[in-house]
């Protein structure tokens, strides 16, 4: 019988869990389990007011998918679990949440179960941004070497803004808090009892650098209490891409249908698990995962710091390579608002009579226009800009509307200020040593939405591969399961090697029109124009948000 692994791929609404043939990649299952309580963005199952942008979630939701999907592919599949040889697991990052000395959450303890801060902070949790501000300009002041690992900016997003956070607002939780853990990170607790920090969430999103972390001296300057922070509440050890963190555990493999001893891998940024699950092992292409968000990845043989870049972490993605994230923070996010509280009913009536979703019909409409035809130009800043400014602050603005402006023209302008964004993104690497030869996308987007693609082809000037295989993200983990397992027990030793055999073959390729790539140059030089004269520090995005903070604080 053939062996089996298994992918699991947290998300930010749901989780879902594949079951891979470990010969041929082919996946045998797939289960999808929404995460019952969602974002928690408005208050806590309690009633608890949260503040503004605040996103929390439920650790019980997150279990829930271990429960409720992996029995399910092994139903699906007819697979024996005596046949599971690994388990990977990716998850959205930062995603943290504080636990005691044995491992469980604060959050779910009696005394911390009302208190916001106890629960986990979702990647998209941008309510760190004055600690994230007050991060950054310390290490700038005090010339931090680490800070230019990151693009020169510390993110609302990331591990120590939310930690500060924490500190500042809810000392009680933080002195509670025996380690603040990356939910992905937890996960494997769950499954192993381990505590092992994944290095591509550490390093990206944690300001751990191997040669060069900050030193306890600058924590203290950044608050007294943690001044040793890296050595008490981080302290747990690195485990490399594709390493065993530890073996599945009696109690929760019966709980799950496993067999005890399954080796279980390292956890992964989800993003990260979609440049193995892409097939892609080596430097030159840059990997887009897009969602709700788009991650862009890249690997490298050298070090170059790139301004407004996400970070560079040497073995960060794949072993053996520089690896390099940028991101838009709001990509599918920003079409799912356009779509939820601009589209007229009238549009929404004749989408039906079509025969279409509302998505289908606006893409079927946006498309019979050319570029520039609407002469609409727009900033893709809906949820802040994560590169090359790395600004929660920025927000969303479209230029050119008119009394005879029409919903798919404003759709087609949204998705193509997300290309523009991408393209910026592409330039800022490659100016600065970066080789991109090639793109590839992958997510959910890419396969729903064929005019986004050609539009991101002719704004970038790029060919794109879009990957047609479902689930990419969740086999990588997988990928990455079957290296911890190893080649005697069905699996692979290297991360290289798995690749090569598991990775998907069906794709699609966009190649650029050069009359709309001309065009678009125009558009793109617009958008540049907009982005960098609206990305000063005091500029009327953030003067907006402050006054729209002290409006809300009455």
């Amino acid at each position: 019988m053939a062996k089996a692994v298994i992918g699991i791929d947290f998300g930010t609404e749901s989780g879902r869990v594949v079951l891979v043939d470990t010969a041929t990649g082919a996946l045998l299952g797939v289960h999808v389990t929404a995460y019952p309580h969602g974002v928690l963005d408005d208050r806590l199952p309690s009633g608890e007011a949260l503040g503004d942008d605040w996103a929390l979630q439920h650790p019980e939701d997150y279990v829930l998918v271990l429960k409720s999907s992996i029995p399910e592919v092994l139903r699906q599949s007819g697979v024996s679990a005596s046949d599971v040889i690994g388990i990977g697991i990716d998850f959205t990052s930062c995603t943290m949440l504080p636990v005691d000395a044995d491992g469980n959450p604060l959050c779910l303890l009696p005394a911390f179960q009302r208190i916001p801060h106890s629960w986990p902070k979702l990647w998209k949790h941008h309510a760190a941004k004055k600690e994230a501000e007050d991060v950054t300009n310390l290490a700038a002041d005090r010339g931090e070497s680490f800070l230019h690992r990151y693009g020169g900016a510390v993110s609302s997003e990331w591990m120590v803004p939310k930690i500060l956070q924490i500190l500042r607002e809810n000392p009680e939780v933080y002195a509670a808090a025996d380690r603040f853990m990356e939910a992905g990170d937890w996960i494997v607790f769950v499954l192993t009892g381990q505590f092992v920090r994944n290095v591509s969430g550490a390093g990206f999103k944690g300001m751990w650098v191997e040669e060069a972390s900050p030193a306890p001296d600058y924590f203290a300057a950044l608050h007294p209490s943690l001044e040793h922070v890296l050595t008490t509440k981080l302290r747990d050890p690195i485990g490399p891409v594709g390493s065993r963190a530890g073996v599945l555990q009696p109690g929760i493999a019966a709980e799950i249908g496993l067999i005890p001893g399954i080796p279980v891998a390292t956890a992964i940024i989800d993003a990260f698990a979609a440049v193995p699950g892409s097939g892609v092992a080596g430097p030159g292409t840059m990997v887009m995962a897009m969602g709700t968000s788009t991650c862009h990845m890249v690997l490298s043989n050298e070090m170059h710091l790139v301004q407004g870049m996400t970070g560079v972490v040497r073995d960060g993605i794949l072993p053996g390579y520089y690896g390099y994230e940028a991101g838009q923070a709001a990509v599918g996010d920003i079409f799912a608002w356009f779509v939820d509280n601009c589209v007229p009913a009238h549009v929404h009536r004749e989408a039906q009579k079509a025969g279409l979703s509302i998505h289908a019909y606006l893409e079927r409409k946006a498309g019979a226009l050319v570029p520039g035809e609407s002469g609409l130009v727009a900033l893709d800043w809906w949820n802040g800009n994560r590169s090359i400014l790395a600004d929660a602050k920025l927000s969303g603005l479209v230029i050119g509307l008119t009394l005879s402006t029409q919903p798919a023209e404003l759709y087609r302008a949204l998705i193509e200020a997300t290309a523009f964004g991408t393209r910026r993104i592409i330039e800022q690497f490659t100016k600065t040593g970066v080789q991109i030869r090639e793109l590839v996308a992958g997510g959910g987007l890419p396969k729903k939405n064929r005019l986004l693609m050609q539009i991101y082809a002719d704004v970038t000037g790029y060919a794109i591969t879009v990957l047609k295989a479902d689930e990419v993200t969740a086999l990588g983990a997988a990928m990455l399961g079957a290296v911890a397992a190893g080649q005697g027990a069905g699996g692979y030793d290297t991360v290289p090697e798995a690749i090569k055999a598991l990775r998907p073959v069906e794709t699609e390729s966009y190649y650029p029109n050069p009359e709309s790539v001309r065009t678009y140059n125009e558009l793109y030089s617009l958008y540049c124009e907009l982005h960098d004269s609206l990305s000063t520090p005091a500029n009327v995005m953030h003067k907006l948000r402050s006054i729209r903070e002290l409006v809300k604080a009455k």
